[in-house]
């Protein structure tokens, strides 16, 4: 089978400006910001350890600023990363409890939304 390496997801934006900057205070590593053309600016940020990036949009594709909804990232620890989100000035959920994992949530300013999940321990057992 071909390998298949998820590398760069859009998220739709209505500023560039505006939104690489709330990225970068939320910690995301600023990769590239090339202007291609006149309607054209290629701005790719990184999330912490993560390697998959983002591509912030603003006409790269049809969808709408805001419309990218629930783009999860894992996490160690979901008390760490709402405070540190907190700290940097970011509206952050508090901790969500589910069963298959604890929760915080935040939102872009176009209100592209955003879950980051601690995975439940692992028991050892199988289904």
């Amino acid at each position: 089978m071909v390998q298949m390496r998820l590398e760069l997801i859009p998220i739709p934006v209505s500023d560039i400006d505006t939104a690489k900057d709330f990225y970068v205070r939320a910690g995301f590593n600023a990769d590239h910001d090339i202007p291609v053309s006149d309607d054209l600016r290629f701005v790719q940020l990184t999330p912490p350890g993560s390697a998959c990036s983002i591509v912030l949009d603003v006409n790269m594709t049809e969808m709408n600023a805001g419309s990218r909804r629930e783009t999860q990232c894992v996490i160690d620890n979901a008390e760490a990363a709402r405070d540190d989100l907190r700290e940097r000035g970011i509206d952050v959920s508090d901790v969500d409890e589910q069963p298959w994992g604890r929760f915080v949530y935040f939102s872009d300013p176009d209100g592209n939304t955003w879950a980051l999940q601690q995975a439940p321990e692992q028991t050892g057992q199988s289904a």
